[in-house]
């Protein structure tokens, strides 16, 4: 029966994976494979900066520097991977064949091994050899195209695209190989677009329009801001408040809390009507500051929260009473997310620290022992 210490070290204690690093979407996904207690040994070239503790990313995270470009390397990066439980890459498609760690030549070594290949495009299509960023992925996805003001599409950070459709499809992907593989005993690949999984998103959206509810003019629909019910608002000292009163009994709080005509009730879907409301919701808040308005709608169901800078999201009540962001080795960083009631975490791992390729595999063979004998 594991300790109570042990029990703490994260659901995916024991997982171990090997990350090539590379920027953007797959070394998120292995922040969180790390935030959940997964062994994660981060390949970088050498005079990389894996180990920077600004890089957040990279917390939690095991570095050993190797050539890749060099015949030892590669042998070196086989030999890790000849115990590990995952692989999680980042390149073009062909650049691991290329290093000789092709998936044929890995999992003929390691048959059991989940192997993560994380891409803008996927690895084939006609534009999977072209570079590309979020904001090119989630282009062609129709995601941009409905986010923004009715002038132009604003690209969301890399949030929806990188983080979104890229990330969290990947650490879905591999979870469900793993699981997969605890019966058969057979690894396979996981090819993960980041324009595969922002389509996959949009699946309500294309719902919608199948239906008619969705028009492809951006600050026309409900989730858009077309709706004045579901808007930004500025208050009168420049802040901003987000206003998601989508339900009739919050839009009816709504109301009365900012003291319009109660008409206007049995008129939240007339959108004809829907300018005036606008104006009329927007000529109230912004008569008043947004600390005011904090007051009279906090703890309230009409949907209505501050629209925060990241500063003072840091320092919000709420976060600070759920622990969201943490300070770790001194670096404030976000905490850790999903919870766990009884292998979880309490605080996030810390940054990443080099390590010996000799000390990886001292530890990585003894596990491996270990479990064949338990077995």
């Amino acid at each position: 029966m594991a300790t109570s210490q042990e029990a703490l070290l994260g659901p995916l204690k024991g997982l171990r994976v090997v990350e090539f690093a590379g920027l953007g979407p797959a070394p998120f996904a292995c922040m969180l494979l790390a935030d959940m207690g997964a062994d994660v040994v981060l390949v970088d070239r050498p005079g990389g900066r894996a180990l920077d503790p600004l890089q957040i990313v990279n917390r939690g995270r095991s570095v050993v520097q190797v050539d890749l470009k060099s015949r030892d390397g590669q042998e070196r990066a086989l030999e890790l991977l000849d115990h590990a439980d995952v692989l999680v890459e980042g390149f073009r498609p062909g650049v691991m064949e290329r290093l000789g760690l092709s998936p044929e030549v890995v999992l003929a070594r390691n048959s059991r091994l989940v192997y993560g290949r994380m891409t803008g495009w996927g690895q084939f299509g006609p534009w999977a050899q072209a570079a590309g960023h979020d904001i090119n992925y989630i282009a062609i996805t129709g995601a941009l195209a409905a986010i923004g003001t009715a002038e132009q599409p604003v690209p969301p950070l890399n949030l929806v695209g990188d983080y979104g459709g890229g990330s969290l499809y990947l650490v879905v992907g591999l979870l469900a190989a793993l699981h997969e593989a605890r019966a058969s005993g057979c690894g396979q690949v996981v090819d993960a677009a980041i324009t595969d999984g922002v389509a996959h998103l949009m699946a309500h959206f294309i719902a919608q329009r199948q239906q008619g509810h969705f028009a492809e003019q951006r600050e026309s629909n409900m989730l858009d801001g077309g709706a004045p019910w579901y808007a930004v608002y500025p208050t009168s000292d420049g802040g901003f408040l987000s206003v998601g009163a989508i339900e009739p009994q919050f839009f009816a709080l709504l109301v009365d809390l900012l003291g319009l005509d109660p008409a206007w009730k049995a008129a939240q879907h007339d959108r004809a009507r829907w300018p005036q409301l606008r104006h009329a919701i927007g000529q109230v808040l912004r008569s008043r500051s947004r600390r005011h308005w904090e007051s009279v709608f906090g703890g309230t169901d009409a949907c209505v929260a501050p629209v925060l800078t990241l500063s003072e999201a840091m320092a919000s009540s709420h976060h600070t009473a759920r622990a969201s962001f943490q300070h770790v080795a001194g670096v404030p960083q976000p905490g850790l997310a999903p919870r766990f009631s009884r292998t979880g975490r309490v605080v996030p791992p810390g940054p990443a620290v080099a390590a010996s390729f000799e000390d990886v595999q001292r530890r990585w063979t003894h596990r491996t022992g270990a479990r064949v004998h338990q077995e």
